[in-house]
């Protein structure tokens, strides 16, 4: 086993970075702290494009620095250990999430949600503990603290797997904490892209039944044909949603853009739970007078900690679940922004970095 000392030399590394907001990312080097006592690092084989990512690199939030290499869907094969980490060795399949850092102090933190701990460190474009800035995943190596590693089983194809560090996770644990995974139970899902395919599988694997509702008619034989969702609805047709009011027990709500609430809590049944989880960038409308009506409830979910999610990547392995995903190379990384923008992807993007990365060098 190689296992580090502490050594002063930081690690060489290269990836693909955002140098303004402009949304063109291009070849970039950089640099990695050297594996820590804690530390493992990785060589980094797949990195999925997550829809925050686009957001991130325009600047669409208004918290991004720059340069940023973005990616937190990242996985690979361990290279290397710190002297002190007991859960993973030299070879082992792991990933990298959307949080490589807490305070390990706060009440969240002992509860195990680390992505709710307000001293959070995200994956790129947060100030790592030394004060240096963190970087992603579109990149060939990758160090973290083992805290912040998760195992991926072997039964898992890397590639696949990747997108559950993010979109995975975000919609496992929402359907998990606000009690919508219990067999029988009538769950909706709005929007079908990277989030929405995933929270599709993982419902019906809790033996739930569920609605796709979308405003595309055209992804109707895809939701159930492919992904055996139960029914679908098209929000925009008046007879349909008329006709399905008042029949759900929650909504998992993935989009990112900004669309009108009414229609949505009038599926809920009373005491029904409306989840959001996509972040559209404007604020939304809410009408309170339907939630007083029926008692229903509004809530939000982000990611989840990090015992969560190697529950969820575990329960994704036991019932075989990964996204559905079309691989690139790197050079096609600016092509897939765009395609991205357009929703032109079924349904997440995933980078071959282990086979392409290093020809751009």
């Amino acid at each position: 086993m190689v296992v580090s000392t502490e050594q002063e030399h930081p690690k060489k590394a290269f990836g693909w970075a955002a140098r303004d907001s402009s949304g063109v990312l291009s070849p970039f080097k950089f640099s990695r702290r050297e594996t820590g006592e804690k530390d493992v690092s990785f060589k980094v084989l797949y990195c999925g494009i997550c829809h925050s990512d686009l957001h991130m690199v325009k600047n669409e939030w208004g918290s991004s620095t720059y340069p940023l290499v973005p990616g937190h869907e990242i996985v690979g094969v361990v290279t290397e250990v710190g002297s002190k980490v007991e859960k993973f060795k030299v070879g082992d399949k792991v990933g990298v999430g959307c949080m490589v850092g807490s305070c390990h102090s706060c009440d969240s933190c002992a509860n195990n949600l680390e992505n709710y701990c307000p001293k959070m460190i995200l994956t790129y474009g947060s100030k790592y503990l030394d004060g240096t800035t963190t970087y992603g995943g579109y990149s060939d190596i990758m160090v973290a603290d083992e805290h912040f590693i998760v195992r991926v089983p072997d039964s898992l194809p890397l590639d696949g797997a990747a997108p559950l560090l993010c979109a995975g996770i975000t919609t496992y644990s929402p359907l998990r904490y606000f009690g919508l995974d219990k067999p029988g139970m009538h769950v909706g899902v709005v929007g079908l892209g990277g989030l929405g395919h995933v929270a599709v599988k993982f419902a019906k694997a809790m033996g739930v039944k569920v609605t796709v509702i979308s405003t595309s008619p055209n992804k109707k034989e895809e939701a159930i044909d492919h992904l055996h969702a139960d029914s679908f609805l098209v929000s925009r047709d008046e007879d349909q949603m008329q006709a399905a009011l008042g029949t759900m027990d929650g909504i998992i709500d993935t989009v990112s853009a900004v669309h009108p609430l009414l229609p949505l809590i009038g599926l809920l049944k009373s005491h029904g739970k409306l989840v959001m989880v996509g972040a559209p960038e404007k604020p939304l409308e809410l009408p309170v007078f339907p939630l007083l009506m029926g008692r229903k409830i509004l809530g939000g979910s982000c990611i989840g900690g990090m015992k969560e999610t190697q529950e969820m990547i575990d329960f994704a392995a036991k019932h075989n679940i990964t996204a559905d995903i079309e691989v690139i190379p790197i050079d096609y990384l600016n092509t897939a922004m765009e395609r991205l923008v357009k929703a032109d992807v079924r349904y997440r993007f995933v980078i071959d970095i282990g086979n392409t990365l290093k020809s751009s060098s």
